[in-house]
């Protein structure tokens, strides 16, 4: 069924056997709405366009001025047509009005005979009304007929075909990633005209007959599909297909992406080889070159997502969460392999773009990241994000896996002293983890700095503030005051109690060297959890 009805299909009824189009001729395509029978000159608040409008022409029969203005409030309106009877009040119609009409494609149709204008508008009200029961009988048939499709199709050209059939329109898809679609196929000059109207916006698509509407998959737009006529106007029926249409893509593409991901968790054991170190140079070219033979990297890093209980979501949170993670990488030149492993995700992520770029743009998908990790189902979920040491050689990807995971310990550490989640940002931390593995950390923090805590814990002292503070500030006693909001004697006083303390040397330069990295360490020691209990007895 046609999905809209024009002025031709009007004259086709009953009642319009013995008319005549004296003007306008070219406007026959206009969509009808409504019909209304009019008999006032001031119509123009009246009407909300696409009516075919009755008249007698009574209003206007002594004046030539008044048929003009009613002719240009009409087209003004947006109106469909002017159907006039010739006998009663008008005889002819004036040339003036025929020249505008003719201007404006608007329709000016004579009635030669008498009419019963009220069965022409219970004819055409009620062809109207049975004409939207239809289309909304063929919506929902179309709809069947898509989902049926759903079932069989691989491909979403064929969903394109289906409704450039059934609609008779061009079809595009046009992709996130600017590629696109065309069904019928066009040549370029084509394409370029088309893609002119696309980037049109506001006023400037008046004169397009364009509809489009996005096709989201998790919250992010995928694509966007797109229809254009040359022949007709678009109707609401065709923004409905439009919009089941695009629907049923959303659901194919979803589907596809499931499958591609379900695929990929069947590889993990190959993965966790790659990330121990266990694959060679050949084995990991011949991996990529089947599994992403489009993806050329220029490098790698591993980038640990650390959640509070993996066990809390369901395996369709999970793989919704590593399709939205994948989306987004990808758009800034990333390529993703995902492993789950206890309550981490790790993403081992291939770089294609240049390397000189690559921290930038991974701080940029880190932001949009924590903006959407309501994506994972928990919106009160703490973030824990370790991004290791970037590498050239894949061979190496163990290397920054372990660095990852050492940055995931610092930041577990370090509570919210530290916003990094790069390895490579966390200098001095790495060097004061790496000696709490190996070395009695909390012993050397104690022989330089329990003076001075033991001051603090008995007198409330703020000695150790004091001291970082007096540090940081190289020695300057009028800026450290400041930051402290204390007056100088305070400063003075407390000074020189650290002095007796840990000694009148404590700023040579090598000392002091050491008590700044003791600072550090003790804070490091004192934000784990883990070490609270020892911490107290000790300190």
């Amino acid at each position: 069924m046609k999905s809209y009805i024009i002025v031709k299909d009007i004259l086709q009824r009953k009642h319009f056997d013995n008319i005549e189009v004296i003007a306008g001729s070219e406007g026959l395509n206009r969509l009808v709405k409504w019909v209304h029978v009019v008999e006032v000159i001031n119509i123009r608040k009246l009407l909300n366009g696409n009516e075919l409008i009755l008249s007698t022409g009574v209003a206007w029969k002594e004046s030539k001025e008044l048929f003009i203005s009613l002719v240009e409030q009409l087209i003004e309106s947006e109106a469909a047509g002017l159907c006039i009877e010739i006998g009663t009040y008008t005889s002819s119609i004036p040339q003036e009005v025929i020249d505008i009409a003719n201007r404006e494609q608007f329709p000016i149709i004579l009635f030669h005979n008498e009419v019963p204008f009220v069965e022409i508008t219970q004819d055409i009200h009620a062809f109207l009304i049975n004409h939207q029961y239809q289309m909304i009988s063929d919506l929902e048939s179309y709809s069947q007929d898509l989902n049926k499709k759903l079932l069989t199709i691989e491909n979403y050209n064929e969903i394109l075909k289906f409704i450039h059939h059934y609609l008779q329109v061009q079809v595009i898809i046009l992709f996130s990633n600017k590629e696109a679609q065309f069904i019928p196929d066009v040549f370029m000059q084509e394409r370029t005209s088309l893609f002119k109207i696309i980037e049109k916006t506001g006023d400037d698509l008046l004169s397009f007959p364009i509809a489009r509407t996005p096709i989201q998959l998790l919250g992010d737009n995928y694509a966007e599909l797109i229809i254009i006529s040359e022949k007709r106007a678009l109707t609401e029926f065709d923004h409905l297909i439009l919009d089941r249409t695009a629907t049923a893509l959303a659901q194919l593409f979803l589907r596809e992406l499931y499958v591609e991901e379900k695929r990929r968790v069947e590889e993990t054991e190959w993965l966790n080889d790659w990330l121990n170190g266990e694959q060679s140079e050949e084995s990991i070219k011949e991996y990529l070159s089947y599994h992403a033979p489009t993806v050329k990297p220029k490098g790698a890093v591993i980038i640990l997502y650390k959640l509070d209980s993996i066990e809390q979501y369901s395996n369709l949170d999970l793989t919704y969460f590593k399709l939205y993670t994948r989306a987004i990488f990808e758009q800034q030149g990333f390529s993703l392999f995902a492993i789950e492993k206890r309550n981490t995700m790790i993403f081992i992520t291939l770089n294609q773009r240049s390397s000189s770029t690559w921290k930038k743009r991974m701080e940029e998908t880190i932001h949009r990241l924590k903006n959407a990790k309501s994506q994972l189902g928990n919106k009160n979920s703490q973030l824990v994000i370790g991004v290791g040491k970037y590498v050239e050689d894949l061979r190496s990807i163990d290397k920054s896996y372990q660095t990852a995971l050492e940055t995931i310990r610092i930041q577990d550490r370090l509570a919210n002293q530290t916003d990094s989640h790069f390895y490579d940002d966390l200098h001095i931390f790495r060097l004061i983890s790496q000696l709490n593995r190996h070395l009695d950390l909390h012993e050397i923090v104690l022989e330089y700095l329990e003076p001075v805590i033991n001051y603090d814990k008995k007198y409330n002292g703020k000695l150790m503030d004091t001291l970082k503070t007096y540090l940081s500030c190289n020695g300057s006693k009028q800026e450290t005051a400041k930051r402290l909001f204390i007056v100088r004697q305070t400063l003075y006083h407390r000074i020189q109690k650290i002095e007796k303390l840990i000694g009148k040397d404590f700023m040579n330069h090598e000392k002091r060297l050491t008590i700044e990295f003791m600072i550090l360490s003790y804070e490091f020691l004192i934000s784990s959890k883990q070490f609270k209990e020892i911490e107290l007895e000790s300190f």
